[in-house]
């Protein structure tokens, strides 16, 4: 029995517009730090801070799982240090990230609490600075190779993992 056609998806595309959501909420994260930094904590701008935290936490966390299980796997195939470097990022990521969390979360508690700002200020810029370079090396350097040496087989079975 013949196998369903897949329909045709970029999967390199896919990830790019990922990453371009990513930047946006990287862009509101560093207002967020720079409000915070002149203005301090307010209601609203702790309303944005949890939608920030929750797309960061539950987009980022899958969209790098996805790119771990459907993408890492072919290129480890021909080459392996790529890819443990971008894992490698993810781990970082993660960590700080749950270090963001907390401190956000003690703020949420305490408006005024001025280890938790300065926690969250360093740890906010740690992040995305991460992040920026984690994106840029993709976008930049692996994606457009990738794209150049995967055959269309490869491309498609990367497309059937992200289905």
């Amino acid at each position: 029995m013949a196998q369903p056609a897949i329909r045709q998806i970029d999967p390199i595309a896919v990830f790019i517009q990922e990453h371009e959501e990513v930047l946006l909420h990287l862009r509101t994260l560093n207002k967020i730090a720079a409000s915070i930094k002149e203005k301090g904590v307010d209601d609203e701008l702790l309303k944005t801070l949890d939608q920030s935290m929750e797309f960061i936490k539950e987009e980022v966390e899958v969209h790098n799982k996805r790119e771990e299980e459907a993408l890492f796997p072919v290129v480890e195939r021909y080459v392996d240090g790529p890819t443990r470097s971008l894992k490698d990022d993810h781990q970082h990521l993660a960590r700080h990230f749950e270090t963001l969390q907390d401190a956000a979360h003690a703020i949420t508690i305490n408006k005024n609490d001025q280890e938790a700002i300065q926690q969250f200020l360093l740890i906010a810029r740690t992040i995305v600075q991460i992040m920026v370079n984690h994106i840029h090396k993709e976008n930049h350097i692996l994606f457009p190779m990738l794209q150049r040496f995967l055959t269309k087989d490869e491309l498609r079975e990367v497309t059937r993992k992200l289905i």
